[in-house]
């Protein structure tokens, strides 16, 4: 009795089921036939067998109509006291079976109810309409009306119980379905996230090793020992390169392979090896810190680190010039990180330095006419990804400005509280916050 739903051809087990139920319908209403008015047991009669034929042919077509499969056989049902045989659940049994079925596949619940309802009320009526009422009657009707009834609400606890597995499948499929997105999603995260890695470490790398190996081409024939520094400190910058590169493709090795060592993520505690190499290349840079400075979450340090990493290589690459500041300034809820400089952007090649201890500037690190790159973008992304906010852009007074706010918890009432003087990182650094324009947040009108 299950709902194929659909008009399609039938598995042969569905045909083999439908043929077992109206021979089991067509016996029954046999039997009822059996059973005569003044209670006494003698063969069918021929109109036994017409109500048995015509009510168990409408049977195969109940899953598609169950409406008028359910009227049809009330109406075969109705004509039995007429036929002068006695009615009884048994020759209604294709009524049973189709108020069943219209419970389990009618469109709405109240159609189903109402239609189950009138169905067994008209057959419980047509007891009295065509005979005498006794109290034999009277049972008589109760039972033929409750048969119905019955099999109506086990048709509804039977759809209940399909819609509840159909849903708990539909729940468990979409379940499925939203852990593969997030993994998916994770996994492109990952990916960006390795991706921004080696775009900051390898544009860092190799600026500074394009601008060593300048230096040496340039002081090639005039001056061989500084030529030969050169190249001692490019092969030191293309060895670190090298282990940061290692060290972020291991992040891509699989769950079973052999772990290596795992170096701590930067932060701004490397800050002046990293401002030592710029200034390998001729990138003198100062630093000058506001506020209590405190320790800073992963995430964050992380960010700040690569935000003046990022900044650093953009003036060495672009900005023409052989100098830069920095400024870190912490406030009760965020850090303001800022890099400026007073170059002009210029993109050419200059001659080589004559004169004691010269040395190529930043600007001989940039080829002519090469297309911009991602790293403001990254620089962007990387404050995003901390909540924090980064603009970019050229100030009125020449150079350009990079400005990141990132958050931080809350400070201690305890946090010691550092010198709001100007701070070096190397003796040879110099105080460059006087005269860079910059206001308390060092920010800048976003250049995208």
């Amino acid at each position: 009795m299950t709902d194929t739903g659909g008009g399609g051809p039938r598995p042969r087990g569905t045909w083999w089921r439908e043929g077992a139920i109206t021979a089991a319908a067509f016996a029954l209403c046999l039997l009822g036939g059996v059973i005569q008015i003044d209670d006494t047991l003698s063969a069918p009669s021929a109109a036994a067998y017409v109500v048995a034929v015509v009510s168990c042919a409408v049977l195969p077509v109940r899953h598609r109509a169950p409406l008028a499969a359910l009227a049809a056989t009330t109406a075969v049902g109705v004509l039995v006291p007429p036929l002068r045989l006695l009615l009884t659940p048994l020759i209604v049994a294709p009524a049973v079976i189709t108020a069943y079925s219209c419970a389990l596949a009618a469109r709405t619940e109240r159609r189903a109810a109402s239609a189950v309802l009138l169905a067994s009320a008209v057959l419980a009526a047509s007891i009295p309409l065509f005979g005498d009422l006794s109290w034999k009657d009277a049972s008589r009707m109760g039972v033929v009306a409750a048969f119905p009834l019955v099999a109506g609400v086990l048709g509804h606890s039977v759809r209940n119980r399909r819609a509840y597995l159909a849903a708990v499948e539909e729940r468990a499929r979409r379940a499925e379905e939203s852990r593969d997105r997030e993994a998916r999603r994770r996994v492109a995260e990952e990916r960006v996230r390795i991706a921004r890695e080696l775009h900051d470490l390898v544009a860092h790398q190799i600026t500074l090793a394009n601008a060593q190996a300048t230096v040496a081409a340039h002081l090639f024939d005039t001056r061989p020992e500084q030529t030969r520094r050169s190249l001692g400190e490019l092969v030191e910058t293309t060895g670190h390169a090298l282990d940061e590169l290692r060290a972020t493709v291991g992040l891509l090795r699989q769950s079973g392979d052999a772990a290596g060592d795992a170096e701590p993520a930067p932060g701004l505690a490397r800050l002046p090896a990293l401002l030592d190499s710029f200034r390998r290349v001729g990138l003198e840079v100062s630093v000058h810190r506001e506020g209590s400075a405190r320790p800073l979450p992963p995430g964050v340090d992380l960010t700040a680190y690569r935000i003046v990493q990022e900044a650093l290589t953009n003036v060495t690459k672009h900005a023409g010039t052989g100098s830069a500041r920095v400024r870190l300034a912490w406030h009760r809820d965020h850090v303001t990180v800022t890099v400026a400089d007073d170059g002009g952007g210029a993109r050419t090649v200059p001659a080589a330095p004559t004169g004691p201890g010269a040395s190529m500037g930043p600007g001989a690190s940039t080829v002519p006419g090469r297309p911009p790159g991602y790293g403001l973008i990254g620089m962007r992304e990387r404050a995003t990804a901390v909540g924090g906010q980064l603009s970019a852009g050229r100030r009125p007074e020449g150079g350009f400005l990079v400005s990141a706010r990132l958050p931080l918890p809350p400070a201690d009432d305890t946090t010691r509280r550092t010198d709001g003087a100007t701070t070096t990182e190397e003796e040879r650094m110099s105080d460059g916050a006087s005269g860079d324009g910059r206001t308390d947040d060092g920010e800048a009108g976003d250049a995208s």
